[in-house]
C-alpha cells in the first residue's frame, strides 16, 4: 500500500535478488526524481522510468540533477549509488553498499588478518597476471621480482611498438609537469583506473584501505585490485596517446579510457574477479543479520531469547 508521499519502503524479503538486478546503471547530464517505486530519469531525449528494485549500482556521472526524494528511495531499496567521473574515470563519493550484507568486507577482514591466507590471495592476484605459470609456491619477494620483469618487458615492448621513448617510471606527487610524456600519460590513465576499481570495490561493500599487497594507506587495496590490470588497459593506452599526441593534450588518456570503460567488459570483469579473490559465489541472496556467538556460531536475528534455564 503506498502512503501519500509515494512508495513504502520495501521489506529486505522483497527486495530482487542480485542476481536478478541489472547489474550497473551509468547516467549522465540527467534530472533524476523519483515516481512511485521508479527512478524518473529525464534528458534531452526524454523520460524513462527505472523500478530501483532492478538496479544494483547506480553509477551518477556529469550533468545529473538528483532529487531528495529520489535519493530517499534508493537509500529504502538498498541500492549503491557512487558519484563518477565519466563511465567511472573517477570515484568522487558513494552512498552505502550494494545490500545489507557485510559478507565480503568480514571476508576481506578475515583474510587480510591471518598471514597464510594473505598470502594466498596476494598469489591469486598474481597468478592473474601470469595465467600460464604456476605461482603458488612462490614468495612475496619472489613474487614482487617476477612482477617487476613482467611490467618492464611490457614496457619495453610498447616502447618499440610505437616508438615513444622509455626511461623508465617516474611520477612526482608533487609536480606533475615535471614528468616525461609518456610518464604523464601513465600518471593519468592509472588514475581513472583507480577510480573504476575503487567504484567497483565500495558498490560491493569491500574495504578500500585493507590491502594484500599495498598496505598502510587508506587506498591499499584499490592499488592492489588495479594493478591487476594495467597491462591490458593503462599502460598500452597510454603509450598509444603519447605517440599519437605526446603531451601536448593529457585529456585524450582520460578520454581514451573513458572509452575503453565504456562497454562495461571491464566493470563486469572487476566485480567477478573481486569475489573470486574473495572466494564469494557470484549469485548469492541478500541475507539477512545474524547474531555472533563465539561457540553456537551464527545464531537467528529477531529472536526473543531466554536466560540458559529460565522458564
Amino acid at each position: 500500500m503506498k502512503s501519500g508521499m509515494g512508495a513504502e519502503k520495501p521489506k529486505l524479503t522483497e527486495l530482487s535478488r542480485t542476481s536478478d538486478r541489472i547489474s550497473f546503471l551509468y547516467l549522465e547530464h540527467a534530472k533524476i526524481n523519483r515516481q512511485d517505486s521508479a527512478i524518473k530519469v529525464m534528458d534531452a531525449r526524454g523520460i524513462v522510468f527505472v523500478p530501483v528494485a532492478l538496479i544494483s549500482v547506480l553509477l551518477l556521472g556529469p550533468g545529473v540533477d538528483v532529487a531528495h526524494r529520489a535519493m530517499e528511495l534508493m537509500g529504502d531499496s538498498g541500492l549503491a549509488v557512487v558519484w563518477v567521473g565519466e563511465y567511472g574515470v573517477r570515484q568522487y563519493a558513494h552512498g552505502r553498499t550494494l545490500n545489507h550484507s557485510s559478507r565480503l568486507l568480514e571476508k576481506q577482514a578475515k583474510l587480510v588478518s591471518n598471514v597464510r591466507s594473505r598470502v594466498a590471495v596476494a598469489r591469486k592476484m598474481y597468478q592473474m597476471r601470469f595465467p600460464n605459470e604456476d605461482v603458488t609456491k612462490l614468495t612475496m619477494q619472489q613474487l614482487r621480482g617476477k612482477e617487476g620483469s613482467r611490467v618492464r618487458k611490457v614496457y619495453r615492448k610498447l616502447s618499440n611498438e610505437t616508438g615513444v621513448a622509455w626511461n623508465g617510471r617516474e611520477y612526482n606527487v608533487d609536480n606533475f609537469d615535471e614528468g616525461t610524456p609518456i610518464n604523464k600519460a601513465l600518471t593519468a590513465a592509472n588514475q581513472t583506473l583507480y577510480g573504476l576499481s575503487y567504484s567497483v570495490v565500495a558498490a560491493l561493500g569491500a574495504s578500500p584501505g585493507l590491502g594484500f599487497i599495498h598496505t598502510g594507506h587508506d587506498l591499499a587495496f584499490i592499488y592492489d585490485f588495479a594493478d591487476i590490470y594495467k597491462a591490458n588497459y593503462s599502460i598500452p593506452i597510454s603509450f598509444e596517446m603519447t605517440a599519437k599526441y605526446g603531451d601536448e593534450d593529457i585529456a585524450r588518456t582520460r578520454q581514451a579510457m573513458r572509452d575503453a570503460f565504456r562497454d562495461g567488459k571491464l566493470l563486469k570483469q572487476m566485480v567477478h574477479d573481486l569475489k573470486f579473490l574473495f572466494e564469494v559465489e557470484d549469485d548469492q541472496d541478500l541475507e539477512f543479520m545474524s547474531l555472533w556467538d563465539d561457540k553456537e556460531g551464527m545464531q537467528k536475528f529477531g529472536v526473543q531469547y531466554h536466560e540458559i534455564g529460565e522458564e
